[in-house]
């Protein structure tokens, strides 16, 4: 099902041949060379391949081809009608100066603000794809230390919460209100932050991608593919190790994602594997506008992944999640199979400016806008699982909400666990079990505190 992992490959040129050839599209072919691109590895090339897009969107779009070759360049700007070939044994390599990523108005983590642009951007556009054989590798290493060092100054001075922000890496691949986009075929490493983001899109496809973060070093906040806002988005056969979220679904972050009031529907996630992670499928933290209709399946979760499948926000998020389902998904040696933590990381998910601190910028008081109680508690509900098996986990369940918004409606069949505890449910409220086993060491079932309508537990697991 996936192609040779760049594990096996190095960070060499023959890692460009991990793809399988792809189709080129019909149209007039704009060679980046041809406005002199050198592809040297020394040369910034930056100007010169983007002149190529500009020429074939002028035209009414095309193929812009890039040869064998290591392409240095800051954010490229991929047009409507325009595909971006990556060819095999080419590599677009990033800057690792901020200033060749300009900035544009977007959405991060949740917040709308204005931040660099990513090292490849559909942004606003129509009809545009990125593809190839090729690598894409945003050399990250001198974004993460920066982050790093913006860590150790924040977190003795209570800003944790706000070093995400204020420590601006591009990331790899951003889709941004945008309509009809692919990106496919093509091997992702060493992002400065997220690896490929679709936010405020439509139609998009994300296919055949290899994407490798712990190359050269763990990537901080390095997520592999996180879908934001958008709707009716294809996820499928991507292989990831990443050193953060390495499925993601998003919509938002407390007042800011509260005013924008953007849901994520109509995703589907088919025949991904995850190798290394800290989570393989998350559901959050940024929840605001909510989820509907999300489908994931044929999903594979390895060691050293410690996270299987894990919804998580804050009481200041909001948000309704409904109509999530899991199915036919394999995991091996995690941690926790099921983690529902809606308090998740108060140091970041709760922003407090603290005293004294001058020119406050206008993200830090989005971040620090109270939200009520009532609006801020996010709801889960209709949530079905069906045949998932987990093979050496420690934890089954680690789930709980709020007693005032408990997990509603959630169905499980045909799970088999193998689990050293089966763990524990809180707040739950009309859970399902059939044709459910969980095998755990003491024999005991989970230990439900705080539900109603829990049925099919007893007698049946453990």
């Amino acid at each position: 099902m996936h192609r040779r992992s760049l594990l096996q490959l190095g960070l060499s040129g023959a890692l460009a041949s991990a793809a399988p050839a792809l189709a080129q599209t019909g149209g007039r072919t704009f060679l980046a060379s041809d406005f002199g691109a050198t592809g040297d590895g020394r040369t910034i090339d930056t100007r010169a391949i983007q002149a190529a897009i500009d020429a074939a969107a002028a035209q009414g779009g095309g193929t812009v081809v890039l040869k064998p070759g290591v392409y240095l360049t800051g954010s490229l700007f991929v047009k409507s009608a325009v595909t971006l070939l990556i060819d095999r044994g080419a590599t677009v390599r990033g800057l690792t100066d901020l200033s060749a990523y300009p900035t544009i108005r977007t959405r991060v983590a949740g917040v709308e603000m204005d931040w660099p642009a990513a090292l490849l951007n559909v942004y606003r556009q129509r009809g545009a794809k990125i593809t190839g054989e090729g690598v894409v590798d945003g050399d990250g290493k001198a974004f993460w230390d920066s982050y790093y060092a913006m860590r150790r100054d924040y977190d003795p001075r209570g800003l944790r919460w706000a070093a995400d922000y204020d420590c601006r890496r591009p990331r790899l691949i951003h889709v941004y209100d945008s309509d009809n986009v692919e990106v496919s075929g093509l091997n992702l490493t060493r992002a400065g932050f997220w690896t490929v983001h679709v936010c405020y899109s439509r139609d998009v496809k994300v296919s055949d991608l290899i994407i490798r973060n712990n190359i050269g070093g763990r990537g901080p906040s390095t997520d592999g593919i996180d879908i934001d806002s958008s709707e009716r988005v294809l996820v499928e056969r991507c292989d990831l190790s990443v050193n953060d979220d390495a499925l993601c679904i998003k919509a938002g972050r407390d007042w800011d994602g509260l005013r924008v009031a953007r849901p994520c529907r109509q995703v589907k996630i088919k025949d991904c594997v995850v190798r290394d992670a800290l989570a393989g499928m998350t559901f959050g933290s940024e929840t605001s506008g909510g989820f509907e209709d999300i489908e994931v399946s044929g999903l594979r979760i390895e060691y050293p992944t410690p996270l299987g499948i894990f919804f998580k926000s804050g009481h200041t998020r909001g948000g309704v999640i409904s109509n999530i389902r899991l199915h036919d998904i394999f995991m091996q040696d995690v941690a926790t199979v099921l983690r529902v933590n809606l308090n998740w990381y108060p140091n970041y998910s709760y922003a407090e400016i603290p005293k004294g601190i001058d020119n406050v910028p206008d993200h830090w008081r989005a971040l620090a806008t109270p939200v009520p109680r009532e609006q801020g508690l996010p709801r889960i509900r209709n949530v079905h699982l069906s045949n998932v098996k987990a093979v050496g986990a420690k934890i089954g369940f680690e789930a709980a909400a709020y007693p005032e918004a408990p997990l509603k409606d959630f169905t499980f069949e045909r799970l088999d666990w193998d689990v050293r505890e089966s763990g524990s449910i809180a707040n739950a409220e009309n859970w399902r079990f059939t044709d459910c086993r969980i095998d755990s060491l003491d024999g005991k079932a989970p230990k439900v505190t705080d539900s109603k309508g829990v049925v099919g537990l007893r007698g049946r697991l453990g």
